[in-house]
């Protein structure tokens, strides 16, 4: 059953635009160099390449490139219903430095009603250690996902 606040497809062809929708509309994840890998309700799954840009004077990956990475899995998962999604409240824990390889993170969704929902993100290294915990809060809006432009 179809409802207002929610798209009327076949959960295959909502992922398929939700996909779509983020690996075109978020040009700052891009710009990161992050790859979305899977997305399902309520879940969310990006990995980044580390580079040289994302690297602080330490040279460990910068606390904003994890975050960044972190947020753009949240965002995902958070509008993966079809429904707008806005970040209200987040915070981060990093708990071991990154120095190259790939970093992952993956997006659950804790709790959702119809205006807010929680989410947790655990970013790891290739060696699936935790590199950080991010916690999330949305705003669920009445609006369905705008549809993603077509870029060439």
């Amino acid at each position: 059953m179809c409802r207002s606040s929610q798209p009327c497809m076949k959960n295959g062809e909502s992922m398929d635009r939700i996909r779509e929708f983020f690996s075109t509309e978020d040009l700052f994840a891009r710009h990161a160099g992050i790859e979305l890998l899977e997305v399902e309700p309520g879940r969310a799954r990006v990995v980044m390449e580390i580079q040289p840009f994302h690297f602080n004077g330490a040279r460990t990956v910068h606390g904003g490139a994890i975050f960044t990475l972190a947020d753009f899995a949240f965002a995902v998962a958070s509008n993966s219903h079809g429904t707008l999604a806005m970040g209200i409240n987040t915070s981060i824990s990093f708990v071991k430095a990154a120095t190259g390889g790939r970093l992952f993170a993956e997006a659950q969704e804790v709790a959702r009603n119809p205006r807010l929902a929680s989410y947790t993100v655990t970013v790891t290294d290739d060696a699936g250690d935790v590199v950080a915990i991010f916690q999330g809060m949305v705003y669920r809006k009445k609006d369905e996902l705008p549809a993603a432009r077509r870029v060439a």
